[in-house]
Order: structure tokens, then C-alpha cells, then sequence
């Protein structure tokens, strides 16, 4: 129990020390939480070193057609000419941008880049949150493969299972299947779903887990991210629907023919704002926790900057040991948002698939 809290009280500090280093590093006037719970183009390990990320644009120009652009990092975009910042994000106006001031300050980190000439089509550039995400995808990849071998050997089918993690999994695993699945699908559909929800379930863990550690992104804390993941529940939803779930949605059952037509279109809205609500709910909790860590620790240069350097340095045990409860809720709703969202998932799935019986009122 002491070595949990020691270290519990070892990431607080490491995320404190961090983020405290980033916002002096950045010679900034206030704290931005906001920014720094953001996506960006660049892995953010202040004080050590922001390392940028490779930068993939479709841009189409008169002379050259559409055509791809590739750049190692946004750096040597913004030093080729060929993309600049849009003058939107960057106060320079009409005049040209110096690339190597830009670069120097450091601006060019958060800089939408648009081309010199021609437009931009589409920009596929890696992201943070899209690296974490990779990397969450490495992590569940390797323990199942590695699990998948150890019972292809045996062990936890002839034998019992062995060792902490294969036996947390499995309890997991048929926590989600006896718990989740089986009471929304049913005995006879739980098991073609099942694949499904436990991936989303353990990619949702994993990113969120990927967030509370040191230097990590929240890949959940996305919209893009959880509208993906909640598009994959509304196309398995819809796919798979049965004809009592169609004949709900456009001719209700049961109901006078007035009041069906007023129905229908509340029916169809209803099919969109499900997977829209899965994703704003995991974007959201996901995003507040760590803008609650972060406010915390903004409160260390608030005190300081209207109270003086004494009151900073007096008011961080106090932060500290907020962030080091919400640091522990954070670990908790890390687990809950996961599991909402499968079994919020389940359920969808397991409404559509459902079959009715109900007499029609002439």
C-alpha cells in the first residue's frame, strides 16, 4: 500500500515538476490548461525537449495539380516555402513570415500550416493523440497475442492460469462477457459481438491510462478519436439491425398513423445522437480530469503572480495534494469511462438486434 502511494505521489509530482517546467519554458504570461490538454504536432517533453512529428499534406495548385507533400517535421515545412501559417493563427497579417523568427519563438509548433501556393485538400499530419493511440494499440496487441499464445499452450484451458497478468485479464474478460454482453445480446449473439466490445473496452483503458503517466496524451481526450470508436457502434448497430428494429424506426408499432409520422423523424434523429452522445461523454470526462489537474497546478503561478514568489512556493503542498486526489479519481474514471462505454455500446447493439412481439392497433 505504501509503494501505491508513493507512487501516486511520484507521477503527481513528475506531472507537477513537468508542466510547471512547460509553461516557464514557454515565457508565457498565464498558465493555459486548455493548451496543453490539446492535440498538437509535436511530443510535448519539457524540460527535457518538444520533438516534432512529421508533417503529410494533399494540396492542389494550378500549376502542379494535386500533389503530396511530406516534411519530417513542421520545422522544415515552414523552412521549404512551400507551406506558411495561416495568417488566421499567426498575427502577421499580410506580410510576409519570417521562418526563422517563427521557428526560434516557437510558434510554429501550433501554427495551422496552409500552402504558399495553391489550397490545401487535406493534412494528415501525425499528431500526439494519434501516436498514443498507435501506441495503445501496440500495448493490447502484444499482452493478447502474448496471452493467445499461453493458451494455445495450455495453460488456462488444461490448467489454470498463471501469473498476476494473465489472471487480471481473465477476470476482466469474463467480467465483460458474463456482465456486459450476455445480459444485452443474449446467450445466442454475445459471442459474435464480444470481439468487438473488449477491444474498444481495453483501447479505451489503455489510452486513458497512457494519459495519467508522465509526458503522456489522453488519446481519448479527442473528439476525432471517441467519434471513430462510436462510429464503429453505430455501423455494427445499424448493419446488424433487425427488421423490428427498421419497422421501429420508420412505421412504430402500436401507434395511430397521426402519431407515427410524428415518430419517425424523433426515431431517425435518435439513431445519430446515441453514437454522438458515446462520444461527446468520453471526450468530455476524459478531457475535464486533466483540466482539473492542470487548473490545480495553475494555481501555483496565480498565487505567485498576485501574491509574490513566497505565496507560489506556500500554495504547492495544497496543489499538490488536490492533484494527488484527482490524480486517483483520474485512475478510476479511466476504468468507469471504459466501461460505459461498452456497455452502453452492448446495449445499443443489443436493441437493434432485438426481436419483438407486439400486435399492430388498427
Amino acid at each position: 500500500m505504501r509503494l501505491v502511494v508513493a507512487l501516486l505521489w511520484l507521477c503527481a509530482g513528475w506531472t507537477l515538476v513537468g508542466h510547471s517546467a512547460a509553461a516557464n519554458a514557454a515565457d508565457e504570461d498565464s498558465f493555459d490548461a486548455v493548451h496543453h490538454t490539446a492535440d498538437g504536432y509535436y511530443l510535448d517533453l519539457q524540460p527535457i525537449a518538444k520533438i516534432e512529428l512529421p508533417r503529410l499534406f494533399i494540396v492542389r495548385s494550378e500549376q502542379e495539380g494535386l500533389q503530396v507533400r511530406f516534411f519530417m517535421s513542421t520545422a522544415s515545412a515552414v523552412r521549404s516555402g512551400l507551406m506558411q501559417p495561416d495568417a488566421v493563427y499567426e498575427d502577421h497579417g499580410e506580410d510576409p513570415v519570417d521562418a526563422e523568427a517563427l521557428i526560434a519563438s516557437g510558434a510554429h509548433l501550433d501554427a495551422h500550416l496552409v500552402p504558399t501556393n495553391g489550397s490545401l485538400i487535406l493534412d494528415l499530419s501525425v499528431t500526439r493523440h494519434l501516436i498514443f493511440a498507435l501506441i495503445a494499440s501496440g500495448i493490447i496487441l502484444y499482452l493478447f497475442v502474448s496471452l493467445a499464445r499461453r493458451y494455445q499452450a495450455g495453460i488456462g484451458r488444461e490448467q489454470a492460469p498463471r501469473g498476476v497478468l494473465q489472471n487480471m485479464f481473465e477476470t476482466l474478460i469474463i467480467f465483460l462477457r458474463d456482465k456486459v454482453a450476455i445480459p444485452n445480446l443474449g446467450e445466442d449473439n454475445y459471442e459474435r459481438y464480444l470481439p468487438y466490445l473488449l477491444t474498444a473496452f481495453f483501447f479505451i483503458l489503455t489510452c486513458n491510462l497512457l494519459g495519467l503517466v508522465p509526458f503522456g496524451a489522453t488519446a481519448t481526450s479527442n473528439l476525432n478519436i471517441t467519434a471513430a470508436l462510436a462510429a464503429f457502434t453505430f455501423i455494427l448497430t445499424q448493419v446488424n439491425g433487425s427488421k423490428d428494429h427498421w419497422r421501429h424506426v420508420f412505421w412504430p408499432p402500436g401507434m395511430p398513423v397521426l402519431v407515427k409520422f410524428l415518430l419517425i423523424p424523433t426515431e431517425i434523429i435518435g439513431l445519430f445522437t446515441k453514437p454522438i452522445a458515446l462520444a461527446i461523454r468520453l471526450f468530455a470526462n476524459l478531457t475535464a480530469g486533466h483540466l482539473v489537474i492542470l487548473s490545480l497546478i495553475g494555481l501555483i503561478f496565480t498565487f505567485a503572480e498576485m501574491f509574490g514568489p513566497l505565496a507560489g512556493y506556500g500554495v504547492i503542498p495544497v496543489s499538490l495534494g488536490f492533484v494527488l486526489f484527482v490524480f486517483c479519481l483520474e485512475l478510476l474514471i479511466a476504468f468507469i469511462q471504459a466501461y460505459i462505454f461498452t456497455i452502453l455500446s452492448a446495449l445499443f447493439i443489443g436493441m437493434a438486434i432485438a426481436e419483438h412481439s407486439h400486435g399492430e392497433a388498427h
